[in-house]
């Protein structure tokens, strides 16, 4: 005989009613793409990334795992719902989760849609989504290129949004800013950003480094606290029209010579450990 669907386990205590905030809120989703879990735990903790800091729960990332090696694996998972999992042992409920009879993860307080992604699954429940490119596999400029950029009812992405960019996340934010201006103020608004600032070529955020000495774990860490620098501005933007829900994690780590390793796409501590964390925006303070 086949076997019952599994009850939905309770909403842990502490987190979120997705089921309340999805149609309430607006929502946002930001990739701080190829960020290390190290990298930006020792950032916050030495007040180098303040803007980011004052948002997370007791001002420190979640160490989560990543559940993919690069980009387009992890997009992939995380648009079907699986956000990074908290690196503890399980099952971890999670926030989103597509319909499908004997999952583990999907909670009293998941949000269930019966579509094939997130994204399509909140445009179905109301929601414009918007996706803002950084790195080559939202360019659009060929097909792979057009895969994930392709689940949203608008999308964005030009040369200055992408990697080699000194001034992508700025860039990216005037873009989102011009966005949530356009749109009408009783829509919903599902806003995606993949911060390619992170991701190599990164020796040019950091000064006195140079393009023949490469990236380092260094300047890596100074990509960081430059989109610190900027985001504040997302986040306002985000939270300008009613409050906002917001997800800022990375979809995978990459290795500056860990164990011999370099760059991501592979199985190392380096990669598969990320920062995560959600929390509420308030217009209130982005009108601060």
């Amino acid at each position: 005989m086949p076997s019952e669907p599994l009850p939905p386990a309770p909403l842990a205590a502490g987190e979120p009613d997705m089921n309340e905030i999805v149609g309430s809120h607006d929502l946002l989703l930001v990739t701080l793409d190829t960020l290390r879990f190290d990298v930006a735990a020792e950032l916050a903790e030495a007040g180098r990334t303040p803007h980011i800091a004052r948002h997370l729960p007791g001002g420190h990332w979640e160490k989560r795992h990543a559940p993919g090696s690069f980009t387009y694996a992890s997009h992939q998972a995380i648009f079907a719902g699986f956000l990074p999992t908290p690196a503890a042992p399980g099952p971890h409920p999670r926030l989103f989760a597509a319909s499908f009879a004997g999952s583990e993860t999907t909670a009293d307080g998941t949000f269930v849609y019966d579509t094939p992604d997130l994204v399509s699954g909140l445009a179905e429940a109301g929601y414009h989504t918007v996706c803002i490119g950084g790195v080559g596999f939202f360019n659009k400029q060929g097909p792979l290129g057009s895969v994930l950029p392709g689940l949203f009812h608008e999308s964005h992405w030009t040369p200055e949004f992408g990697v080699t960019s000194p001034a992508s996340f700025e860039n990216q934010v005037a873009r989102a800013e011009q966005v949530v201006r356009q749109l009408p103020a009783e829509q919903r608004l599902f806003l995606f950003v993949n911060v390619s600032a992170l991701h190599q070529p990164n020796w040019f955020h950091l000064p006195g480094a140079t393009r023949e000495a490469g990236d380092t774990r260094a300047t890596h860490a100074a990509a960081l606290e430059y989109v610190d620098r900027h985001i504040g501005r997302l986040f306002a933007a985000a939270s300008s029209r009613r409050r906002c829900f917001a997800i800022v994690c990375s979809d995978h780590g990459t290795a500056y010579g860990d164990g011999g390793y370099t760059g991501h796409r592979l199985g190392h501590e380096s990669v598969w450990t990320v920062p995560y964390a959600h929390f509420f925006l308030d217009p209130a303070e982005a009108a601060r």
